[in-house]
C-alpha cells in the first residue's frame, strides 16, 4: 500500500446546506437541510483559492477582512469542512467555493472540456500596443459579503460574483424582523450567479439586450442549471420524491429557487417557482399557455416561461420512464395507492429523477455551442436543444420529444419555421445552406456564381478542400502580412491547461479571421449571412463598422470543440466557430438613414447603440464538411432586422417591453458610478 506524501486523493468533500439555512429551522426538513458535495481534488491556498475560482472575502460595508479558511488544515478535512453555520464567515468561504466548483463540475461533464471564463477587455488607454487586447481570466474572483444589499450578481467588468446581505425587516411565520440574510448561503443564489459567468465566457454577447428574450435567457438559463441541480444530491431527491409520492407535478423543493431569500423578501414564499405559485394562501400548480410570451415582456417573468418548458420536458420523461415502476407498485392500475410509498419505491424513482433531470440538463448546456452568437431568442434555443441532441444521442428521439412537445405547450416556437418536427427543427446542414445560397468562386478577373445542386459531389469535394485549406501553413496569396498561421486542431478536454487551451484559441480565431477574409472561406460569406463587400458600391451603409481597406470588418468570437457521437457511438469533436459584424444604429430612423447614406463614417465615433449580426458554423473534423450553418435572421445589413432591435430598445414595441433599454440603463449608470453592471440591475430588488 502507498503511504508516500505523493498520494493525493481523487475527491475533497465539503459539507454546504441543501438548500438555504431555513431548512434546519423546520421539522420536515432539517434531515435535509445539510448535504456533503464530493468535488474532485485540487491543491488549494486559503481563501480558497484553486485553479477556476478565489473566494475574497472582504466585506466594504463593515470595514472588515475576515480571514479566509484553509480546507487542507487537517481537523478541516477530517469532518468534510466546517460545519454549516450562519455566524462563520469562513463556513460562507467554504459554501460558495464548494457549491461553484459543483456548478463548474455540471458544464464540464456536459461539454467534456475545461471551462473558461470570459476574458478581461483590455482598453486601447490602457494597452501597451495601443489596441484592445484581450487578457485570460484564470480566476473567477468571489465575494461573499460585498454588498449590504438585497442582491447579488455576476460582474462582467470585474470578473467576480457579488454576495450581498441584509437585516430581515418583515415578521412572520418565517422571518424575525435584525435576523441577517446571507445570499451566500443559498444554494441556489450561487449556482445561479456561477451560471451567469460561466455563460458569459462561452457567448459574452447575450449580455446585450437585442430582443426581449436575450436577458430573460440568461436569467432563465442560470435557474435552470440551479435548479436541476437540486437533482444530483441523493438525501434530498429521496426524501422529496418520497413527501411527493414520486408525483412531479406537486409542490417540492426540487422545483423552487431560493426560498429564504424569497420570504426574506417579503414574497412570503421562494423567489422563484417552476411549477406554481401561491394563490389566496395556498400553492397551486402553473397551468401551460401557448399565449403567456405574448403577455409577459420583463426578463425574470419572461425567463420563468422558458423554466416552466424546460421542466415540463424533464416531467414528462420522466413520467415516462417512471412508468413501469408505478405499473409495477399499482398491480398494473397506473395510480398509487393512498398513504406512504414504499423505501425501495422511493428510491427507484428518485433514480428515474436524477437520470431524467441529467439528461434535461445536459442537453441543455450541450445547446450553448448550437446557438447564434448574438440575438438569442427561445425559439432558437430550441432549435439548438434539439440539433445538439440530435449529434449527441441520435437514436433516442424521446428526450427530444419531450422538449418539444413542453416547448409547444408554453407557446415557443423558432420564428420562420414550417414545422415543430425534429427534422424541422435541427439547424440546417451546410449542402442545406448552401443548396439555396449561391456560392462565389473565382473566375479569372470576373466571379461566377455555382449553386451547389449543378454538382454535388463536386461540391462536396471542392468544400473539403477549403476546410482543409484551414489546416495549411499559408492560407493567403497575398502580401505576407495577410499570411496567417494554421488552424491547430489541438485538445481540449478535461485534463488539458485551461491557459493553452485559451492561447490556441487566440491563434485558431486569427487563423479562421484569414481564412475567412483573405482565404478559401471568403467564397462562403453569402451562404454565412455575412458582409465582406457593400451590398450597393454606389450607397455603401457607412454606419457599418470598417477595418483599415474600409471593408466590413469581421470578429471572429470564438473557435472550440463540441462532442457528437457517429453512427457506431464513438465520440467524435467537431469545430465551432462564431463570428459577427457590428453596425451604428441610432434611435431616430432619419439619423439612421443619414448617416448610412452620408460621408464615410468617423471611425472614431459611435451610435446609440450596436448592432450585431452573424453566424454560428459548425465543421465535421473528421469528413471536414459544413455540420452546421446557423445564421441570425439577418446580415448586418439588413434594414429590418436592425428596425426591430431599435423597436425594442427604444420601447417603440411594447411599453413594457424592455426594463433594460440603453436609455434606461444610461440613466442607471450614471446613479451607479458609471458602471455597466447589467446582472446588479437585473438582479436590484425592491427597487420601482
Amino acid at each position: 500500500m502507498d503511504t508516500t506524501s505523493s498520494s493525493v486523493p481523487p475527491y475533497r468533500r465539503l459539507r454546504v446546506y441543501a438548500f438555504d439555512p431555513s431548512l434546519a429551522l423546520r421539522l420536515k426538513t432539517v434531515p435535509i437541510h445539510e448535504i456533503t458535495i464530493r468535488l474532485p481534488w485540487e491543491e488549494l491556498q486559503p481563501g480558497p483559492a484553486g485553479e477556476y475560482v478565489e473566494v475574497v472575502d472582504v466585506d466594504p460595508a463593515s470595514g472588515v477582512v475576515y480571514p479566509p479558511v484553509n480546507l487542507n488544515d487537517p481537523n478541516v478535512l477530517a469532518q468534510d469542512g466546517l460545519r454549516p453555520s450562519e455566524g462563520n464567515p469562513q463556513f460562507h468561504q467554504q459554501m460558495v467555493y464548494a457549491v461553484a466548483m459543483a456548478t463548474i463540475g455540471q458544464f464540464e461533464r456536459a461539454l467534456g472540456r475545461v471551462a473558461l471564463w470570459a476574458p478581461r477587455r483590455v482598453r486601447p488607454t490602457e494597452s501597451p500596443t495601443g489596441q484592445w487586447q484581450s487578457q485570460f481570466v484564470r480566476r473567477l474572483r468571489i465575494y461573499p459579503h460585498a454588498l449590504r444589499d438585497q442582491n447579488a450578481y455576476y460582474s462582467p467588468e470585474k470578473k467576480a460574483l457579488l454576495f450581498g446581505y441584509f437585516p430581515v425587516q418583515g415578521k412572520d411565520a418565517d422571518n424575525t424582523p435584525g435576523n441577517t440574510v446571507f445570499t451566500c448561503l443559498s444554494h441556489d443564489i450561487v449556482a445561479h450567479e456561477v451560471t451567469h459567468a460561466l455563460l458569459d465566457g462561452i457567448h459574452p454577447r447575450f449580455n446585450e439586450p437585442s430582443n426581449p428574450d436575450v436577458h430573460a435567457f440568461h436569467e432563465a438559463f442560470a435557474d435552470i442549471v440551479a435548479m436541476f441541480q437540486h437533482f444530483s444530491y441523493p438525501s434530498v431527491l429521496r426524501d422529496q420524491i418520497a413527501r411527493t409520492r414520486g408525483d412531479m407535478n406537486s409542490e417540492s423543493l426540487l422545483g423552487q429557487l431560493a426560498q429564504q431569500f424569497g420570504r426574506a423578501t417579503g414574497r412570503g414564499s421562494a423567489l422563484r417557482d417552476a411549477l406554481g405559485a401561491p394563490v389566496n394562501g395556498v400553492w397551486e400548480r402553473r397551468k401551460s399557455d401557448p399565449r403567456a410570451l405574448e403577455k409577459i415582456a420583463t426578463p425574470h417573468e419572461r425567463g420563468a416561461i422558458l423554466v416552466a418548458a424546460v421542466f415540463g420536458a424533464f416531467r414528462l420523461l420522466y413520467a415516462t420512464r417512471a412508468a413501469d415502476l408505478v405499473r409495477i407498485a399499482s398491480q398494473g392500475l397506473g395510480k398509487l395507492p393512498d398513504g406512504d410509498i414504499l423505501p425501495d419505491l422511493a428510491n427507484r424513482l428518485a433514480e428515474e429523477a436524477s437520470r431524467s433531470a441529467q439528461t434535461v440538463l445536459q442537453m441543455c448546456i450541450r445547446a450553448l455551442d448550437y446557438c447564434p452568437p448574438v440575438n438569442i431568442t427561445f425559439g432558437e434555443y430550441l432549435r439548438a436543444i434539439v440539433t445538439a441532441d440530435v449529434n449527441f444521442n441520435p437514436d433516442d428521439d424521446f428526450a427530444r420529444v419531450a422538449m418539444i412537445e413542453s416547448f409547444r405547450e408554453w407557446g415557443i416556437y423558432p420564428r420562420d419555421i414550417r414545422s415543430m418536427s425534429i427534422e424541422a427543427l435541427t439547424w440546417p446542414s451546410g449542402a442545406e445552406v448552401f443548396a439555396d445560397a449561391p456560392i462565389e468562386t473565382d473566375a479569372g478577373a470576373g466571379r461566377s456564381i455555382v449553386s451547389r445542386r449543378e454538382d454535388l459531389e463536386g461540391a462536396a469535394r471542392a468544400i473539403e478542400a477549403d476546410i482543409v485549406a484551414l489546416f495549411d501553413e499559408e492560407q493567403s496569396d497575398g502580401e505576407e502580412s495577410d499570411r496567417s498561421q494554421p488552424l491547430r486542431l489541438s485538445k481540449w478536454d478535461l485534463d488539458t491547461d485551461r491557459f493553452e487551451v485559451w492561447n490556441n484559441m487566440q491563434r485558431n480565431r486569427r487563423a479562421v479571421w484569414h481564412w475567412l477574409v483573405h482565404g478559401k472561406g471568403r467564397k462562403y460569406a453569402r451562404a454565412f449571412g455575412l458582409v465582406l463587400d457593400d451590398p450597393d458600391p454606389a450607397t455603401p451603409q457607412q454606419t457599418i463598422y470598417r477595418n483599415d481597406w474600409g471593408d466590413p470588418s469581421v470578429e471572429v468570437h470564438s473557435v472550440r470543440t463540441a462532442l457528437r457521437r457517429d453512427s457506431r457511438g464513438a465520440i467524435q469533436t467537431d469545430l465551432v466557430i462564431e463570428v459577427t459584424q457590428r453596425r451604428r444604429g441610432f434611435f431616430e430612423p432619419d439619423e439612421q438613414d443619414s448617416a448610412d447614406r452620408g460621408p464615410a463614417f468617423d471611425p472614431e465615433q459611435d451610435g446609440d447603440f450596436k448592432f450585431r449580426a452573424g453566424c454560428t458554423i459548425v465543421i465535421d473534423t473528421t469528413r471536414n464538411a459544413f455540420r452546421h450553418v446557423i445564421q441570425t435572421p439577418g446580415t448586418v445589413a439588413d434594414d429590418d432586422e436592425l428596425a426591430l432591435v431599435r423597436a425594442f430598445l427604444t420601447r417603440e414595441a411594447d411599453s413594457d417591453a424592455n426594463a433594460f433599454s440603453l436609455r434606461t440603463r444610461s440613466l442607471r449608470s450614471a446613479r451607479d458610478g458609471g458602471l455597466n453592471e447589467p446582472f446588479a440591475l437585473l438582479h436590484r430588488h425592491g427597487e420601482d
